[in-house]
């Protein structure tokens, strides 16, 4: 049986997505974001999922470049796929495979039994923020909601 597909937009209530994240730093950001999912159901372990964020981190950075950042692990600190979407206050200094600062933040944490799901997510989020109009739209998404809408509307056209 093929499991059914998840989309980005039902992972990203508005509560998970930030305008304005606070944070001057990799770390800091990281917090944040992370700060935005204790109260999640699927939640089972807040510090153990946090600790298995660092550490995917720790061994390269999710910073994929043009701005993004998808930080990611699997853990059995979740008991399902949560994720959380933040565009930072600032520019952040993240490490990124281009060297360029990073803006949008997208965070995909999930038990280890949905590997494939898991990578098809964060492809689908990269591929869409990598397109140029996107991504533009949604740095001057004034809100949550509008964040939400955007990559909604984008998603349904890539999956169409």
């Amino acid at each position: 049986m093929v499991p059914p597909r998840i989309l980005i937009a039902d992972l990203l209530p508005e509560a998970q997505i930030c305008v304005g994240l606070p944070g001057a730093t990799k770390a800091e950001v990281l917090a944040a974001l992370l700060g935005m999912l204790p109260s999640h159901p699927a939640v089972v372990n807040a510090e153990a999922m946090h600790a298995a964020v660092l550490a995917r981190e720790a061994m390269m950075s999710t910073g994929v470049g043009k701005g993004l950042a998808l930080p990611h692990a699997k853990t059995e600190a979740v008991r399902a796929t949560v994720a959380a979407f933040a565009i930072t206050a600032m520019p952040i200094d993240y490490d990124a495979l281009d060297d360029e600062p990073v803006e949008l933040l997208f965070l995909l944490v999930g038990p280890e039994t949905v590997k494939t799901q898991h990578i098809r997510i964060l492809s689908r989020i990269s591929r869409l923020l990598n397109r140029d109009a996107l991504r533009a739209a949604v740095l001057a998404a004034p809100d949550a909601a509008t964040v939400r809408r955007l990559l909604m509307e984008a998603e349904v056209a890539l999956l169409a």
